[in-house]
């Protein structure tokens, strides 16, 4: 990957880390001679309008809470090519997975940094936001002032969510391992609970006896109850607090992270010691000590604590991406007017439309190929940046239908600032489509879902559309003209 040499007014320094659907690059902003983090975009979902949208909610939505205790944006803005990027306060003191890498936690600390997430979680919870991704590499740490005082801070909220929009046709997100049973249901109500399961697993990461073999998708499947060990010197009670916050069934846990955290301090302080509230006292220094070398893990005690819990099956799933299209370099690179076909899709483009032929980002066949799809519009390159443009994405999948049905497909389709209209059927060219629309109020002011089954083959047929306005019969005349061999 080669290192653009600026990001708007920032130069950029090196890479900070790569994500699925972002890289990360260390700035300088020149003005304020200070460092920053930039998110950008990646390159292959700059089509897929639910992954921009998911990337400048994330930003409005940290900039709408500003609090200490979240990643903090400063401003905005878009790549000559489109791609949207967010300027973020650099977290200096890097990530929670990166010290777990480096070192064990000591106990203690790892009780008050247990307790410091879930105070950043409870923030959240208290603007009506559900996290929904907590995991080791989304706690973040930053130095400030002239002693390193050390601040914990929640990040990434890609796939955050307000609590009025996250139930009903809720997409399926997350990190296995950190996430609830019930975000693997396309049809469960996912509320602050969720969230609470995130921090009684990362709790459970902190204090094990042997996190790298902490298994959460375990045996309990096939009936068995497992067991998780906790070192010795974790107070009794916090096992009783993590298999609460860990529950299988929502109702089972604490209502949300305050609770939660309150919960935590009572396990964790002695009779009449208070426990640290922050960390600077603490934690920074527990941190500080171990520096970026390795250390030899703590003898493992002869009776750890133990976590135990009912046996029910807690699935652990790959992250459902959401679509995208990225270019190909194979087949014809652009088509204007008549019909356009990439692989064993063709399209009859409306008057004044052009097509480029692309690949479903994320969507592998059986060989390992990616599956085809195209983008048309009036101007393809500029579609998903300009939400002025109408356009549709089109795709094909037979991984997709192998993996979902049409409903749980369009159910990780949702548009969550957006009215959805009820699902409707529509026959056109021997396909069988289910379309949901959706008015908005913020960007492109309709937006179509719609997906039907190839009628010869194991294979889904994805069609998002942004029409033009005031053109009723649009949609379905433009599923007339996508055929599929």
């Amino acid at each position: 990957m080669t290192a653009p040499l600026r990001i708007g007014p920032y130069a950029i320094e090196r890479l900070l880390g790569v994500g699925s659907f972002a890289t990360v690059w260390l700035g300088h902003d020149p003005a304020l001679d200070a460092h920053v983090a930039i998110k950008v975009l990646a390159e292959n979902w700059s089509h897929d309008l639910r992954v921009r949208e998911r990337f400048l909610d994330e930003a409005r939505l940290l900039r709408r809470l500003e609090h200490e205790r979240l990643i903090r944006v400063h401003t905005v803005g878009e790549l000559p090519d489109g791609r949207p990027y967010a300027v973020l306060a650099w977290a200096n003191g890097g990530s929670l997975r990166d010290r777990l890498a480096a070192a064990e936690i000591p106990v203690p600390a790892a009780l008050r940094l247990l307790g410091e997430v879930c105070a950043g979680v409870a923030v959240l919870h208290r603007h009506g936001v559900v996290h929904r991704d907590l995991t080791p590499g989304n706690i973040l740490f930053r130095r400030t002032g002239p002693d390193d005082t050390e601040q914990v801070l929640i990040a990434d909220l890609g796939l955050a969510k307000a609590l009025a929009a996250s139930s009903g046709l809720t997409a399926r997100a997350g990190t296995p391992g950190y996430m609830a049973p019930e975000q693997d249901d396309p049809g469960a109500v996912v509320d602050t609970r969720a969230d609470v399961y995130g921090l009684g697993r990362l709790g459970i990461r902190l204090l094990a006896v042997d996190p790298p073999h902490v298994n959460p998708s375990g045996p309990e499947s096939a009936g068995c109850a497992p067991e998780i060990r906790l070192r010795e010197d974790v107070p009794p009670a916090v096992a009783a607090v993590l298999a609460r916050a860990t529950a299988h069934h929502p109702a089972d846990r604490y209502p949300d992270a305050s609770t939660m955290h309150a919960a935590l301090t009572r396990a964790s302080t002695p009779v009449g010691r208070p426990m640290e509230s922050t960390v600077a006292s603490g934690l920074a220094r527990s941190f500080a000590s171990s520096g970026s070398e390795r250390r030899k893990p703590s003898p493992r005690p002869s009776r750890p604590h133990r976590i135990r819990r009912a046996a029910t099956a807690v699935v652990a799933v790959a992250v459902v991406a959401a679509v995208g299209a990225e270019p190909r370099a194979t087949g014809p690179a652009w088509q204007v007017g008549g019909t356009y076909t990439t692989g064993p899709l063709t399209v009859v483009l409306p008057a004044g439309w052009s097509a480029t032929g692309t690949s479903w980002a994320g969507q592998f066949d059986a060989g390992g190929e990616p599956e085809p799809a195209l983008v048309m519009s009036p101007q393809p390159r500029r579609w998903a940046a300009d939400p002025r443009l109408p356009g549709a994405f089109v795709g094909l999948s037979a991984a997709t239908a192998a993996r979902t049905t049409l409903a749980g497909f369009l159910a990780e389709r949702t548009h969550g600032d957006c009215t959805a209209a009820p699902p409707r059927t529509t026959r056109q060219a021997g396909v069988e489509w289910t379309v949901v629309a959706y008015r908005c109020d913020q960007g492109r002011p309709r937006i179509v879902e719609s997906a039907g089954l190839h009628p010869g083959r194991a294979a889904l047929v994805y069609v998002q559309i942004t029409p033009p306005e005031d053109t009723p019969e649009f949609v379905d005349t433009l599923l007339a003209g996508v055929r599929v061999r």
